[in-house]
């Protein structure tokens, strides 16, 4: 019974971490997009004076 509650843990806990590293990634993306843009507007800003 403790060996298969273990198990159970075990295996929640490595599906718990697998999809909060996904997620992290996402984010970490979303944000390198967001400086991307910014640094591309303030590019064409400092053209254009």
């Amino acid at each position: 019974m403790f060996r298969k509650m273990l198990i159970l843990m075990l295996g929640v806990a490595m599906t718990t971490l697998i999809v909060g590293c996904n997620t992290v990634k996402g984010v970490g993306e979303d944000v390198e997009s967001g400086g991307k843009a910014i640094s591309h507007t303030a590019e064409k800003v400092s053209d254009k004076m």
